[in-house]
Parts: C-alpha cells; sequence; structure tokens
C-alpha cells in the first residue's frame, strides 16, 4: 500500500493506493497516531485502493471515533468494490461517504 498525506491548514487528507489489508493497516494506523494533533477534518482518498480487509476497517473506525472528538471525517473517490465492502459490513451507515 501507498499513502500519501496532504495537510492543509487543520485538514489532513490520506490518499491510499493499493490493498489495505492485515500488512498494511498498522501502518496507517501508526501515521494516524502520528498526525491527528490540531486536525479538524480528516479525509481518506480512496481513488486507487483495490482492497480493504477487516483490518483495514478497525483502523477507519478507531480514526472515526478519533475525529468524532475533535473534528469530522469523510471518505471520498470509493470505488463499487470498496462501496460494496462499506454495505456490506454497514460502514456505509457509520461513515461519511462521498462516491
Amino acid at each position: 500500500m501507498n499513502m500519501k498525506q496532504t495537510v492543509n491548514g487543520n485538514e489532513l487528507c490520506i490518499a491510499l493506493e493499493g490493498r489495505l489489508d492485515t500488512t498494511t493497516a498498522p501502518e496507517l494506523e501508526k501515521a494516524l497516531k502520528a498526525g491527528l494533533d490540531g486536525v479538524k477534518e480528516l479525509v481518506f482518498d480512496m481513488t486507487a485502493l483495490d482492497y480493504l480487509s477487516s483490518a483495514g476497517l478497525r483502523v477507519l473506525l478507531g480514526a472515526q471515533k478519533s475525529m468524532n472528538k475533535q473534528g469530522s471525517m469523510k471518505v471520498v473517490h470509493v470505488n463499487e468494490t470498496i462501496m460494496e465492502i462499506f454495505e456490506v459490513t454497514g460502514f456505509a451507515d457509520i461513515l461519511t461517504i462521498e462516491k
């Protein structure tokens, strides 16, 4: 998985590319723990995300819980495959998703 972080004021955008799974989820979790101080809006850009496992969902849920306390979070550019995962798992009801 490749991850590109862009900071714009108090907004953090994380573009994910490849697979977010048990191997790569800890990398994202570590980046979130280090980078959420002072962030009011967290954006995940999933344009190039090919695969999302339960480990990836767990990291997204943790990020959502953190952002509920300090601002907002949204997921953008979700492809059909990832959207189906969100719908089947109920995450479509938890996350703010902009296709």
